[in-house]
């Protein structure tokens, strides 16, 4: 892996990600925001509705990561969807401080709905 791509995985950000459709078959492509904390990269979505593309790696794990921004790659990469709670609560707490810059008071009055009802997963490269 070349230093630029390193670093763009590092820094977290926006991408897309094409999934597999679980119902349909077919490959669906969205914009998503993706972070790395301590090595771990994970995909996170603001709370308040199921979404589709969780749903589709819940089914069939494998996706691509598509870097966009500054740095251009498809990486093979597969997926699982965080369901503990606690884990859900770190993590979740991570992305909106440190990624997303929320005020840690501000954060405190409504994380348990974050917690609750974000879309989460952990992923890890395969090429």
């Amino acid at each position: 892996m070349n230093q630029k791509l390193a670093n763009a995985l590092a820094e977290g950000g926006i991408a897309d990600i094409t999934t597999i459709g679980r119902k349909s078959g077919t490959a669906r492509r969205i914009e998503i925001y993706f972070h790395n904390f301590d090595g771990e990269l994970y995909l996170a979505g603001r709370p308040g509705f199921k979404r589709d593309w969780l749903a589709n790696l819940a089914a069939n794990p494998d996706f691509t990561l598509h870097l966009k921004r500054g740095v251009e790659a498809n990486l093979d990469a597969t997926a699982r969807v965080i369901t503990d709670r606690d884990e859900r609560y770190q993590v979740l707490w991570r992305a909106r401080t440190e990624s997303w810059g929320v005020e840690p008071e501000r954060a405190a009055r409504d994380h348990e709905h974050w917690v609750e009802t974000s879309p989460l997963a952990a992923f890890s490269l395969t090429t």
